[in-house]
């Protein structure tokens, strides 16, 4: 009669039908007044005849068509109160664990056309964005967010689940937002400042660059150290090749924040290179999440409601016309 799936919420709701019963025997019957004439001999009548008067009440006698309908009622009640429902089949809902940050160079070195993707010459951070796509597509699970650098570091995108908007975020950044000099050590630092504003604990940054850091303000190794001390793990990514002429990348300052850091040093002087280390960078940090369990539920409730509230309404639309039935009858008999 019932799809597998459909439930009772609360079941001992029903422990609450024969309630009406049980108070029909405790307490006492309602008792209305009925009408009464007083008339100005009604004294004289009570002298003569020597009775007392008393106060009349009368108990409303109901049809077996209004009992049948207030039990009616009463039940669809308690069935509406017990939230009938259909429950769903179990579905996995991902909670995310870890915020992972991409820190990205886009200083004036990155426009070099030096790198080839599709047999194609193209800039450095085309190439880095093209292959930075399918990375952050595949981090589902994990709560990203973008900072990009070079005179300056600023957020492009806090953290989020919303893998789609980074993505987005990610295409409308191109070389020289951020001006043209090279400051590593700022890009750390605001990366911890956008770790420090979230809850989760798991921090990871993924840091790419070409060049050098230009020495001012908050030097590489001490924005590390700092990283560190907040349990940032930073993988360190250098673009290009060191023995090129156009290069100035610093591996050295690279792979000491790795190191100093937990995390790994890689070395990307193409685009095939580049997708290996994020292929790597998966592994080494294998998306987290939670499953939670949930199951989709459909209530019922408004059924048995509404159906009580229309029987209601037609018992009521019935006596009332019973009554005026009554009343016309009484007046043709008066006549």
């Amino acid at each position: 009669m019932f799809p597998a799936n459909f439930e009772i919420a609360y079941p001992w709701m029903f422990w609450l039908l024969p309630l009406p019963v049980l108070l029909y025997i405790v307490l006492p019957p309602l008792r209305v007044k009925s009408p009464a004439l007083q008339y100005p001999g009604f004294q004289k009548a009570l002298d003569y005849t020597g009775d007392k008067p008393r106060q009349s009440a009368l108990v409303k006698r109901r049809s077996i068509l209004n009992w049948l309908i207030l039990i009616l009622g009463w039940i669809l009640i308690i069935i509406t109160l017990s939230s009938p429902q259909l429950v769903g089949e179990p579905q996995m809902k991902v909670k995310t664990s870890r915020n992972f940050l991409i820190t990205a160079d886009i200083s004036f070195s990155m426009a070099q056309k030096d790198w080839e993707v599709n047999g194609e010459k193209v800039r450095r951070w085309d190439a880095v964005k093209s292959l930075m796509h399918d990375f952050i597509e595949k981090r589902k699970g994990d709560r990203m967010g973008l900072v990009f650098f070079a005179t300056h570091a600023y957020i492009q995108v806090p953290f989020t689940p919303d893998l789609v908007t980074v993505d987005q975020m990610l295409e409308e950044a191109d070389v020289g937002m951020a001006g043209q000099m090279t400051h590593i050590g700022k890009a750390i630092t605001k990366g911890i400042d956008m770790f420090d504003q979230d809850t989760i604990k798991t921090k990871v940054m993924l840091l790419l660059t070409d060049g050098v850091d230009a020495g001012t303000d908050v030097l590489p190794l001490d924005g590390a150290d700092l990283a560190k001390k907040d349990s940032v793990i930073v993988y360190t990514i250098g673009i290009g090749n060191p023995g090129n002429s156009g290069s100035d990348l610093d591996e050295k300052t690279l792979q000491q924040i790795a190191e100093m850091t937990g995390g790994r040093y890689f070395l990307a002087k193409d685009a095939e290179q580049l997708q290996q280390i994020y292929q790597e960078v998966d592994t080494l940090e294998p998306i987290e999440y939670e499953e939670e369990e949930h199951r989709p539920v459909t209530l019922l409730y408004a059924y048995p409601l509404a159906a009580a509230m229309m029987l209601i309404f037609i018992a009521s639309l019935l006596n009332n016309l019973v009554g005026v039935i009554k009343k016309g009858m009484n007046k043709n008999g008066d006549v």
